[in-house]
Parts: C-alpha cells; sequence; structure tokens
C-alpha cells in the first residue's frame, strides 16, 4: 500500500529537520534521555518519508545502518510518540503509519485502489460540532482516516 500513497508537496526542508533534531534533542534531554543515532535516524526518516509504517521506516534507516532493527524502530517510534513528536494513524487494516508532528490532516482511503489523499484536519470542524452537540463527544480528528472510493475509481465505475 505504501507505494500507492499520494505524497504531498515537497518533502521539509533541512531548516526544519533542524528544528525537529532541536525539538528532539531538548524534549530527551528535558526528561533525562539522550539523543542516540537510532532515534535521530528514525526521527529523519520520518522527515524525509513524511508518512510511513514501521516497516519502511526501518528499510530506510538500514540503507544507511544496516545493524537498526525492527524491534529498534518500534521502541523509538513509541518514544517518540509518547513525546509528542510523532504521531501515528491507522489507514486501514495494516500496521499504523506514523508521521510528524506538524502534519495536521485527515486521511482519505480508498477501499478500491488503496489511493491516500489527505484533507485539512480543519475541514471536519462542522463533522465534529454536530458530534459534539448531539452526543457531547469531542473528535480528535489528528488520528482520523475516513475510508470511501477516490475521485478516480468513481470515474471509472461510472
Amino acid at each position: 500500500m505504501a507505494a500507492l500513497y499520494a505524497r504531498r508537496g515537497p518533502n521539509i526542508g533541512w531548516v526544519e529537520t533542524l528544528g525537529n533534531r532541536e525539538e528532539l534533542r531538548t524534549t530527551l534531554h528535558e526528561r533525562g534521555m539522550r539523543m542516540t543515532p537510532q532515534r535521530q535516524l528514525v526521527l529523519d526518516a520520518l522527515i524525509e518519508l513524511e508518512h510511513a509504517t514501521p516497516e519502511q521506516v526501518c528499510q530506510h534507516v538500514q540503507r544507511t545502518t544496516p545493524s537498526v532493527n525492527i524491534t529498534t524502530i518500534y521502541r523509538t517510534l513509541e518514544l517518540l510518540e509518547s513525546l509528542s513528536l510523532v504521531r501515528h494513524t491507522h489507514l486501514g487494516h495494516g500496521a499504523p503509519t506514523y508521521s510528524v508532528h506538524e502534519h495536521q490532516h485527515v486521511h482519505l482511503v480508498c477501499h478500491r485502489c488503496g489511493h491516500i489523499d489527505e484533507i485539512p484536519r480543519s475541514m471536519m470542524e462542522g463533522l465534529a460540532g454536530t458530534v459534539r452537540a448531539a452526543h457531547g463527544f469531542v473528535l480528535d480528528a489528528s488520528h482520523l482516516a475516513l475510508s470511501g472510493t477516490c475521485r478516480t475509481c468513481t470515474q471509472e465505475s461510472s
């Protein structure tokens, strides 16, 4: 499914990457932890890939550092998420997809072809207001993936 992901816009530039590195270093230091090469590699991979499963992060990291294993990737992703530096979303029945924390969007997943697109989280405000008014439930759209049929598949079936 990863190959079907529609990437939006250019990769994050080196200035933002540097900011993320400093944010990670500071956050770890404040909690009595240290920056390890593995943590840095995982964060760099997520910044470059924008959205990735743990397996994709592992493959990316192993291109330069073959000794890093999938267990290290999972533990590092869990740590980075607990520090609010990355977040995960379930885009289907497979592994979660991780992205750097700055990504504020909702995923649209085509159940026919697997294409994934994204919309701004602000587009969900109307629904969130309706749900809250009717049920008192506060919607967290940061982990949201909507399933449906993409434009291409809809046009092909018409």
